[in-house]
């Protein structure tokens, strides 16, 4: 479904990915895992064309993304939750949502099924996000995403900072979405949540992809995350 290919991106004059290259497909969960700074993020803002890879290219369904306006991407098909969230904090959860359909023009029953995920949310509609909890706002953040009715979901660090409640209630929202056949990349610092969801696992180190290996394999050979994290 995704293809990222040899690309090359930075920040002015440093570079961070230097020819990463990466896939992931239908109904698969790929988390990618480094120590702070390897380009984690960075990968997920080159998808989504907030930053421009200098060289090699990004294909989504067969047709080249990279290059492409931001503001066009998720029109493709594709939702991103960035790290810190990001809502629109005057506007209420209902207007949230409406924000997510117009990026697509998505009928309202994408909405329905969103909250059907998120069902804490059908009682805070009229509700300004930001005197939502941290836990509701990052379930507002995943289903604003969702209004695009996406094929491919970015998740950047979406259990940060919550209570051990809401992380098993993103944990099962993600693991639901993969479930419907939707391809998700996730980002995570938390093993154990990494551990709890990956179908496979992606190593970045200094901006390229070093190690990928089945979930299923790490889960059964600790040693790989302390050889490549320390941890």
């Amino acid at each position: 479904m995704l293809e990222v290919s040899n690309i090359t991106t930075a920040y002015g004059p440093v570079p961070v990915l230097q020819g990463l290259s990466l896939s992931v497909g239908p109904g698969e969960i790929l988390c990618l895992l480094g120590r702070n700074g390897a380009g984690k993020t960075t990968t997920m803002k080159s998808i989504m064309g907030l930053l421009a890879p200098s060289s090699g290219t990004i294909t989504f369904k067969g047709q080249t993304i990279s290059g492409v306006p931001a503001h066009t991407v998720p029109q493709h098909g594709i939702g991103y939750i960035p790290q810190g969230r990001k809502l629109f904090g005057e506007l209420t959860v209902a207007e949230n949502l409406t924000v997510g359909l117009q990026n697509r023009n998505s009928p309202q029953s994408v909405m329905d099924d969103a909250l059907d995920l998120f069902p804490a949310l059908k009682t805070r509609l009229t509700q300004v996000s930001e005197t939502l909890s941290g836990g509701e706002q990052t379930m507002l953040t995943v289903a604003r995403a969702l209004c695009v009715d996406p094929s491919l979901l970015l998740l950047d660090e979406p259990t940060e900072g919550l209570q051990p409640s809401m992380i098993h209630a993103i944990r099962d929202a993600v693991l639901a979405l993969r479930n419907q056949g939707r391809a998700i990349i996730l980002v995570e610092q938390r093993i154990d949540a990494i551990l709890a969801v990956a179908d496979r696992v992606a190593f970045i180190e200094q901006g390229k992809i070093v190690e990928t290996t089945l979930g299923d394999t790490l889960r059964d050979t600790p040693a790989l995350l302390k050889n490549r994290l320390g941890v």
